[in-house]
């Protein structure tokens, strides 16, 4: 088995960390968000029964799903129950994605990257589980402007970005282009298959 060069991609809520694995894509890499993960993680019967059962019924749409815009409101005005969320699903998000590059690397031809954006990275402890990570980082007032959800709560749980820049293998910092974004991205793709 030929397992591919895993790279991490964290930063702060709105620094580029989808537009950089939009970008590994665009330049052969393997890409999955822990985002998508957790998402197709909340579909299945018992995570999404567990779910409902601690955080109620209020976080049911129309179709019985799990209405994640709900869902972040109870977690993120509750500290017990997301710390409840973030115990349940960090675990089984880890192996989701533990058990995706495996099947890659069983490819006939897997790809020589594969990427994941990973929040919560450092945080969590999920820096182990990367051959590499890629930091993203903004100024605050820019970062804030990009994303559509409050930042200041949330990133009170992150670890600032100098730590985590001296803790990467590479960091951008995305206050540009999209197109020097890309640039970067080819560049530690370059760099990790030469």
């Amino acid at each position: 088995m030929s397992r591919p060069v895993s790279v991490a991609i964290t930063g702060g809520i709105g620094a580029g960390k989808s537009e950089a694995l939009a970008a590994f894509a665009r330049h052969g890499a393997a890409t999955v968000s822990s985002d998508q993960i957790v998402h197709h993680l909340l579909k299945q019967p018992e995570v999404r029964d567990r779910v409902i059962g601690r955080m109620g019924y209020g976080i049911v749409d129309d179709r019985g799903e799990i209405d994640r815009g709900a869902l972040g409101m109870v977690v993120f005005n509750d500290p017990k129950a997301l710390v409840w969320l973030e115990k349940l699903l960090h675990p089984l998000v880890a192996a989701e994605y533990l058990e995706w590059r495996d099947q890659l690397g069983r490819l006939e031809n897997p790809p020589r990257l594969c990427v994941t954006e990973v929040p919560l990275l450092y945080e969590s402890g999920g820096e182990k589980r990367f051959d590499k990570v890629v930091v993203i980082t903004a100024p605050t007032k820019l970062r804030r402007s990009r994303s559509l959800v409050a930042t200041e709560e949330r990133e009170s749980r992150l670890l600032p970005d100098a730590k985590k820049v001296k803790r990467a293998d590479y960091s951008f910092k995305n206050t540009g282009s999209l197109e020097e974004l890309d640039a970067f991205v080819a560049s530690v793709v370059r760099d990790l298959t030469a």
